[in-house]
C-alpha cells in the first residue's frame, strides 16, 4: 500500500449553506479526515463519481431550471479540479452518476424525470449530449406515484447497464447500443419494496440491492451471459423492533467479497453482514450507529481499513476504523464539519 494518506471527494446538496463539491484527505495513520475544502462550487452535486483511471471527476449538477452532468478533469496529486464543460437539459437534475472502467461512457439516473441518460466522453473526458430512455410504471407506496430512477451504474464487466427504478420495483439490464439503451432483462423486486442501490460481488456472479422502503437487502444471483438477476435472499437491514421512519440508503461490498455495509436513515446506522463464500447470502453481524443523523452514503477507503459515512442532516462526516477479519466498525473520528453532505468517493487507488 505505499499510500497513507487519501484524497476524497463528497457531493453535497446547496440548499443551505454548501457551496459545492467538497475534497478532504484521510490520514491512515492518525486515523483522521483533514483539509476539508470547496473543490468545486456547484448547484446541488449529490452524487459524484472518479474514473478508474483518476483523470476525471464527474458530479450530477443543477444549472437554473436544468440538470444534467458536469465534467471535470482532475490532478490527482492535489486534488484539485478543473471544470471541463457540462451537459444539462430541462428538468430536476440526476440523483445518481457512473462511468465504465475505460471513461468513454457516464450514465446518470433522474429520480424526477423517469430518465436514465448515457453520455459519451472525449478523449479529455469532457461530455457529449446524453441519450436517453424514460420508464413506465407505479408501485403500491404512496412514493411510488410514478417511475423513480435512482441508480444507474455498470456491471463489473461493463457489459450491461443496471437501472434501479424504485417507483415500479424494477432493476433492469440494458446494454448500449450505438449511444441507445436497450432492454435485455427485468428483474421485479417484492412490491412496495423500492430498490434503490446496488453492489456487485468481485466474483461477478452475486449482486445485493439495498430497498428504500422495506429496508432489505437482496442477494441476487446475476448471470453475465444473459444480464438476468434473480433473488435467493433477503435480510432486514433494521431491527424487527424499530418503529420509527428508516429509509435505507447506500450498499457497498468490500473487495475481498467478505462483507456487505448497508445505511440507515432513520435508525441511523450502518448495518454489517458478512457473506457467506459459497452460496453469496448474508449473515448479519451488528449495527454501528453513525454518530450523526440521516446517513445518505458511505464508502470504504482504498485501503478498506477505514470507512467514511456522510450524515446529511447534521452535516458530518464520520470515520470509522474497519476490522478486516470481523468485518465490525468502531469511531476514528465524529463531527467532520461538510455541510448538506450526501455522497462520499475516494480516488482509486
Amino acid at each position: 500500500m505505499g499510500n497513507k494518506k487519501f484524497i476524497g471527494y463528497v457531493g453535497t446538496y446547496t440548499k443551505e449553506e454548501s457551496k459545492g463539491v467538497y475534497s478532504f484527505t484521510l490520514d491512515t495513520e492518525k486515523g483522521e479526515i483533514n483539509d476539508v475544502n470547496v473543490a468545486a462550487e456547484l448547484d446541488n452535486p449529490t452524487y459524484v463519481t472518479v474514473s478508474k483511471d483518476n483523470t476525471n471527476l464527474y458530479a450530477v449538477a443543477k444549472e437554473g431550471d436544468k440538470g444534467g452532468v458536469t465534467a471535470f478533469s482532475l490532478n490527482n496529486q492535489t486534488g484539485e479540479l478543473t471544470k471541463l464543460n457540462s451537459q444539462a437539459t430541462a428538468g430536476s437534475p440526476p440523483c445518481h452518476v457512473s462511468v465504465n472502467s475505460d471513461n468513454t461512457n457516464v450514465v446518470t439516473a433522474n429520480y424526477h424525470t423517469t430518465k436514465i441518460e448515457s453520455f459519451f466522453t472525449n478523449d479529455d473526458g469532457s461530455l457529449n449530449p446524453a441519450t436517453f430512455v424514460e420508464h413506465e410504471g407505479t408501485g403500491p407506496h404512496k412514493r411510488q406515484e410514478k417511475p423513480h430512477m435512482h441508480y444507474a451504474g455498470f456491471t463489473p464487466d461493463d457489459k450491461y447497464v443496471i437501472a434501479i427504478d424504485l417507483g415500479s420495483d424494477r432493476v433492469i439490464s440494458y446494454t448500449i447500443d450505438n449511444g441507445e439503451f436497450v432492454e435485455v432483462n427485468t428483474f421485479n423486486a417484492k412490491p412496495g419494496s423500492g430498490p434503490r442501490h446496488i453492489t456487485f460481488h468481485p466474483n461477478g456472479k452475486l449482486a445485493y440491492v439495498m430497498t428504500e422502503l422495506t429496508s432489505e437487502v437482496l442477494v441476487l444471483e446475476y448471470d453475465s451471459e444473459n444480464g438476468k438477476l434473480s433473488q435467493i435472499q433477503a435480510v432486514p437491514t433494521i431491527p424487527d423492533d424499530f418503529n420509527e421512519v428508516n429509509d435505507g440508503s447506500a450498499i457497498h461490498i468490500t473487495s475481498d467479497g467478505r462483507f456487505v455495509y448497508a445505511g440507515n436513515r432513520g435508525h441511523n446506522s450502518i448495518a454489517i453482514y458478512k457473506v457467506d463464500q459459497v452460496s453469496g447470502e448474508l449473515e448479519f453481524v451488528e449495527w454501528t450507529s453513525t454518530e450523526g443523523n440521516w446517513p445518505r452514503d458511505f464508502v470504504l477507503d482504498p485501503s478498506e481499513k477505514f470507512l467514511v459515512a456522510a450524515n446529511q442532516k447534521s452535516n458530518t462526516l464520520v470515520l470509522f476504523k474497519r476490522d478486516e477479519t470481523t468485518g465490525k466498525l468502531t469511531v476514528s473520528q465524529s463531527g467532520v464539519k461538510v455541510p448538506e453532505a450526501v455522497c462520499v468517493k475516494f480516488l482509486n487507488n
